[in-house]
């Protein structure tokens, strides 16, 4: 029985170069093929979904520039002329001023969930207490209930508050509606976030309250937006609670219809003699707004949504 020895290399000399593994016959080619096929079938149906996400926005930005005629011949047809003039018609027909009651619900809605949410959630991520557990299940059980379950009882509770077509009415019912997502999704985002920072400040003489708004707040900022950005598209594209709760009252000129409502409103009262190119162009209003915040921020919000599983 003969023995091999491998005698060291000289000092300043190269190392051999380590022997690539080997690999079985036919399985490099087998995981290369699976992952190419994956790699098709994933972008195509990302592809297919891009379409049937644009394709209705295109036509529908289109047809506000066409005639009644052109919309009723063809869906698809290229508009013959290019004119604003749809859109100051649109405009005059109510779309500014449902616009309006939009933007001032959104304003205080959105500013009351977010500070609500994150506050709740950041007490529920950071401390201990008793009865902890059973207020953050309290709170995502809240997310589980559709709101048509209560829409009952939920008009008259507003009635009997005489907030029934009033702006805090609406904020209120908005606020209490989009809580236990912000508070669900905060939670996780606050647990993540490092305990030594919060330690320092507190040893540093800050208060609870000034720790949470300058310095775990600011931490946070990924994750508020992103949540953030999905309160203004839940709230902006509702519609059976501004339907059940912006009721105009008999004998008041006050109508505080918000954009989803007038949209509807506009495409009832059209009746056989409508005007279908005003229709799209109020459509188009009420989609720009959203598209432009959420194409403006999706970089934040995909890094919110992945900051948690990456820390």
């Amino acid at each position: 029985m003969s023995t091999t020895t491998t005698e060291p290399a000289a000092p300043g000399a190269p190392d051999a170069p380590t022997p690539a593994p080997v690999r079985g016959p036919g399985k490099e080619s087998r995981f290369g093929d699976s992952g190419a096929v994956l790699n098709v079938f994933s972008h195509g149906f990302l592809a297919v979904w891009a379409i049937m996400v644009v394709l209705p926005l295109v036509w529908i930005v289109l047809s506000s520039f066409k005639t009644d005629a052109q919309i009723g011949g063809s869906a698809w047809a290229w508009p013959h002329h290019w004119s604003l003039s749809v859109f100051h018609r649109a405009w005059d027909k109510g779309i500014g001023s449902f616009l309006l009651h939009t933007v001032i619900v959104m304003v205080f809605s959105v500013t009351l969930t977010m500070l609500l949410g994150s506050m709740a959630a950041y007490v529920l991520a950071r401390y201990e207490f008793r009865g902890n557990r059973f207020l953050y299940y309290l709170f995502v059980a809240g997310a589980m209930f559709p709101v048509y379950l209560a829409l009952v009882p939920l008009f008259f509770m507003v009635k009997n508050l005489g907030m029934l077509n009033t702006y805090q009415g609406l904020i209120l019912v908005y606020v209490a509606y989009s809580l236990p997502f912000t508070v669900f999704f905060m939670h996780s985002f606050f647990r993540t976030l490092p305990t030594a920072v919060h330690e320092a400040a507190m040893i540093d003489g800050c208060s609870h309250t000034r720790a949470f708004f300058q310095v775990m707040l600011p931490m946070a900022r990924a994750g508020l937006l992103s949540v953030g950005i999905f309160n203004v598209l839940g709230q902006w594209n509702q519609y059976i609670l501004p339907l059940t709760l912006m009721q105009k009252q008999s004998g008041t000129d006050h109508d505080h219809s918000v954009l989803t409502q007038g949209l509807m409103n506009l495409a009832l009262q059209q009746g056989y003699a409508g005007d279908m190119p005003a229709l799209f162009a109020g459509m188009t209003i009420a989609m720009i707004p959203v598209l432009v915040v959420y194409l403006s921020f999706q970089r934040q919000v995909q890094a919110g949504l992945t900051a948690g599983t990456l820390k």
